[in-house]
């Protein structure tokens, strides 16, 4: 098993900057892709991020590709989440996802979730 906890989100200006962290912990980090989805108030989870096993390569939603950048450290059991351009769309609880299939995360199912951090933005 994998236990995930999100942690930076708050509250950001639109255009500003916000940088969320995942620390995992349990079975082998390595094994498992990694990525993010979002669930805004009243709407359906949206996809975000899913980056490979070896952090080689991301695959990102439309909405966020160019604004936001996600990085994993294998040796620290992080992935984290660079939010740039941020816009009040972006408002949302944002979980950090495991799961030892790539797709499955892009499908949002994966097997192992966190808590969730809530990024809410200002206009």
């Amino acid at each position: 098993q994998v236990q995930l906890v999100e942690s930076g989100g708050g509250l950001v200006q639109a255009g500003g900057s916000l940088r969320l962290s995942c620390a995992a912990s349990g079975d082998t980090f390595s094994s498992y892709a990694v990525g993010w989805f979002r669930q805004a108030p009243g709407k359906e989870r949206e996809f975000v991020v899913s980056i490979t096993r070896g952090g080689g390569s991301a695959f990102y939603g439309d909405s966020v590709k160019g604004r936001f950048t996600a990085s994993r450290d294998n040796a620290k059991n992080t992935v984290d989440l660079q939010m740039n351009s941020i816009k009040p769309e972006d408002t949302a609880v944002y979980y950090c996802a495991a799961d030892p299939t790539f797709h499955n995360i892009v499908v949002i199912n994966p097997r192992y979730r966190g808590q969730g951090t809530q990024v809410t933005v200002s206009s």
